[in-house]
């Protein structure tokens, strides 16, 4: 996940290439629920996957309340801070497809020519 959502667009750049706009990404939904790592994210739809998020905390810091934030296989957009969003498969193990701005890939030089 970049750092800011802005970004110098290439024309003709693919998802997952250098000055790409848009980096594709999984993460696994367990039935335990898996933490998604901070960002922005479309979240695509999932069968058996719901996004949960923290709503309720006690005065310990405990979670005591989560809510869902997009439904089994509904997609979306989330903001994730790494610690309260979270993935989880209500039937086995499943793997979650994310895309968010283009991080950060490895260039193949600066100032190429095309």
């Amino acid at each position: 996940m970049a750092l800011a959502l802005n970004k110098i667009i290439l024309a003709s750049a693919v998802a997952n290439t250098p000055g790409a706009y848009f980096q594709l990404t999984t993460t696994p939904a367990t039935t335990v629920g898996n933490v998604i790592p901070a960002g922005v994210y479309i979240v695509f739809p999932t069968a058996n996957v719901t996004i949960q998020a923290t709503s309720a905390v006690n005065t310990n810091g405990n979670i005591t309340a989560v809510s869902t934030v997009l439904a089994n296989n509904t997609g979306g957009m989330i903001f994730s801070d790494g610690v309260n969003v979270f993935a989880n498969s209500s039937v086995t193990n499943a793997t979650v497809t994310l895309l968010t701005v283009d991080g950060g890939q490895n260039v193949s030089g600066t100032y190429n020519a095309s």
